[in-house]
C-alpha cells in the first residue's frame, strides 16, 4: 500500500515538473535597437495559436526622458497584426489565423533625447504560456493539484497539436522534394536526349562534309 502510495506521489511530482517545464514556453529578449535602422524577432507558429507579448523601453540615464520606438507585428501573408507609434511600453495578444513566421520589428522612432541605442525588453508568449491560469482558476473554482492537473493537461493538448503540425510540414515537405526530384529526372532526360540529337546531327554533318570533300 505504501508503495503505491509513494509511486502516485512520484508521479504528480513528474507531471508538476513536466508541466512546469512546458508552461514556460516563453521568450523573454532584450533587444538593442540603433539610433537608425530596424530590428525584427519572429516566430514559426502554427494556426490557431494564442500569441501575447508585453514590451518595454528601459532607459540607461533615468534623467533623461524615456525614448521612444515604433512597433509593428505582421502575419506570415503581410497582414497588420498590431502598429504603434511613440511608445515607451505596450503590449500586444492576437490568435493566430495564418501558419508560418510571425514578424514583430522595433524601430526608434524620433524621440531619443541620448542619441545612442535604445534598450528594450520584449516578453513573446505563445501557446499554453499565454492562458491567464489564474483567470482559469477563478471561473472554474479550481485550485492546487486540480489546477496543475489542468494545466498539465492543456500542455499534452498543445504538445499533441505541435506534433500534428509538424506531421503535417514533414508531409508538405515530401510533397515539395518528391515534385523537386520528378522535375529534375525529367529534366535530365530531357538534356540526355538534346546531347544525343545534337551529337547525331553533328556526326552526320561532319560525315556529309567529308563526302562532299571526297575524303571519305
Amino acid at each position: 500500500m505504501m508503495r503505491r502510495k509513494l509511486l502516485v506521489f512520484s508521479l504528480l511530482i513528474l507531471c508538476f515538473l513536466s508541466s512546469d517545464i512546458v508552461l514556460k514556453k516563453c521568450h523573454a529578449i532584450w533587444l538593442t535597437l540603433p539610433s537608425t535602422g530596424t530590428k525584427c524577432v519572429s516566430e514559426e507558429i502554427q494556426n490557431n495559436v494564442v500569441v501575447l507579448a508585453d514590451y518595454v523601453v528601459v532607459s540607461d540615464d533615468p534623467s533623461l526622458l524615456t525614448p521612444t520606438i515604433a512597433v509593428k507585428v505582421t502575419s506570415p501573408y503581410g497582414n497588420n497584426l498590431h502598429h504603434k507609434d511613440n511608445a515607451t511600453h505596450g503590449q500586444f495578444a492576437f490568435t493566430t489565423h495564418e501558419a508560418g513566421n510571425y514578424l514583430a520589428c522595433f524601430w526608434v522612432d524620433g524621440h531619443n533625447p541620448g542619441g545612442g541605442d535604445v534598450s528594450v525588453n520584449l516578453d513573446w508568449r505563445t501557446g499554453i504560456a499565454a492562458k491567464d491560469w489564474e483567470s482559469v482558476a477563478r471561473k472554474e473554482k479550481i485550485e492546487g493539484i486540480e489546477l496543475e492537473l489542468r494545466k498539465l493537461e492543456g500542455a499534452v493538448e498543445a504538445i499533441h497539436e505541435n506534433l500534428l503540425y509538424l506531421k503535417t510540414r514533414e508531409a508538405e515537405m515530401r510533397t515539395v522534394s518528391e515534385s523537386t526530384n520528378t522535375r529534375v529526372a525529367g529534366f535530365s532526360i530531357m538534356s540526355l536526349g538534346v546531347c544525343i540529337t545534337v551529337s547525331a546531327l553533328q556526326l552526320w554533318h561532319l560525315k556529309r562534309f567529308f563526302q562532299k570533300k571526297k575524303l571519305i
